[in-house]
């Protein structure tokens, strides 16, 4: 049986997806009208059983639902059967996508076992051999899918083009004056070369509904015009990301620039935001954020929404910082729980306001909210629940704190049904 995903495609009706075909990814199904995926990649060393394993468990308990790992020795090769066989040991079913460049036609052709055991094959045209070897080697990679019964993602990178395919555009360009600049003509490219790959991977036996493909560029712009092609040229599942998106803030904004105007458009089928980790930072964060862009296009569900006030003169207290923080936090923690527990807790909203000009407002908007006081305001804190005003909290900040927590604890408790053994 497939995964059920939680929430809905509820901005479908205003903006319709596009057709594409249906690819069951193990038991995650991409495309053919299902929810937007939400998936991410690893960055241990694969041969690293138990590194690579636990980060695989935090990733898909994050949210993520395909998880991408790295398969470029025979080293690596090896350790992915027993990676999946801890997974599945560990009850978790995620699907394992294994990322070939250069030599995968060679590493599943040795290690057998891997190809078994990866859900889906990533291939990168551009850089899977030159001249004629480039197409035997990805059908050799196409054939093994076939013969597995496995997808595959034709992942078409601009930093990595066909540079062969890019100088006969490029000339072409010029014998023709056709008058196109430089990014046109790799945009083009890129697009070509995954239509052209389409085409040989159905040649070498693959079905429609085993392939899914990407045009990936680190310009928010360029992506945008790359994949409104895609599109209108292909039915087959997209999946959209940002080569490198960068770090932080502004890898994170320049994706939400970018897959947001596609997502809005109804392009894209899965979703990956490829954020540079601080030394040391948690992989999860990218999951984090793609969860967020599909859910503040009310695209998916996730996980309880907080609303926080940003704060403002009337607000030098930094209360209501540490409590929307620490709320935040809590449900981060709690979600993995809440969500083998009790139906639809995901789309609960909260707010934690910090004065009275927008904090009752705001409060009775949310599912359960708190009005923390302003500068000057009484030390009240009145907390509404589905609107109505239920009860007026004081204390210390750590009362407080575990005072509404309990409150939520409650309201979950009363509000979404317990989830049955079939759903479970």
């Amino acid at each position: 049986m497939l995964t059920q995903i939680a929430g809905s495609d509820a901005a479908a009706t205003r903006h319709p997806r596009r057709k594409t075909y249906g690819v069951n990814v193990g038991q995650v199904r991409v495309g053919g009208g299902a929810p937007i995926v939400v998936q991410s990649m690893t960055n241990t060393d694969t041969a690293d059983v138990a590194a690579t394993t636990q980060q695989c468990l935090e990733l898909a308990e994050a949210g993520s639902e395909i998880v991408r790992v790295t398969v470029n020795v025979p080293e690596a090769a090896a350790a992915v059967p027993e990676i999946k066989k801890r997974l599945l040991a560990a009850g978790c079913k995620v699907p394992i996508i294994g990322d070939f460049h250069y030599n995968g036609h060679v590493l599943l052709t040795k290690y057998p076992d891997c190809a078994v055991a990866l859900d889906k094959y990533r291939i990168n045209p551009g850089n899977v051999g030159a001249g004629q070897r480039r197409d035997e080697q990805f059908s050799t990679i196409c054939k093994i899918a076939r013969d597995n019964g496995k997808p595959v993602r034709i992942g078409v990178n601009g930093g990595s083009l066909n540079q062969e395919l890019v100088m006969r555009k490029m000339q072409e360009n010029t014998d023709k004056n056709l008058g196109k600049e430089s990014e046109e003509i790799i945009n083009d490219c890129m697009v070509l070369s995954a239509l052209e790959s389409t085409e040989l991977a159905l040649e070498s036996g693959l079905r429609h509904d085993q392939i899914i493909i990407s045009c990936k560029t680190s310009r928010p712009r360029d992506l945008i015009t790359v994949y409104r092609d895609l599109s209108a040229k292909t039915e087959q599942p997209l999946h959209l990301g940002l080569t490198e998106a960068g770090m932080g803030m502004k890898g994170q904004i320049w994706s939400a620039a970018s897959l947001g105007v596609l997502l809005y458009e109804g392009i894209g089928d899965t979703i990956r935001i490829s954020l540079t980790p601080r030394p040391g930072g948690d992989r999860r964060d990218e999951v984090y954020a793609a969860c967020e862009l599909l859910q503040a296009l009310g695209l998916r569900s996730f996980s309880p929404s907080v609303t926080a006030c940003p704060g403002c003169g009337r607000t030098t207290s930094s209360t209501f910082q540490e409590l929307a923080e620490r709320i935040q936090n809590y449900i981060r923690d709690m979600m993995p729980i809440w969500k083998t527990q009790y139906e639809g807790v995901e789309t609960m909203t909260l707010a934690v306001m910090g004065c009275i000009v927008n904090g009752p407002g705001e409060s009775k908007a949310a599912n359960i909210g708190i009005s923390l006081p302003g500068t000057g305001e009484a030390p009240r804190c009145p907390v509404y629940i589905d609107g109505k005003k239920d009860v007026t909290l004081e204390g210390t900040y750590d009362e407080l704190a575990a005072a509404f927590q309990s409150l939520v604890d409650n309201y979950i408790d009363k509000k979404y049904p317990r989830k049955t053994a079939d759903v479970l």
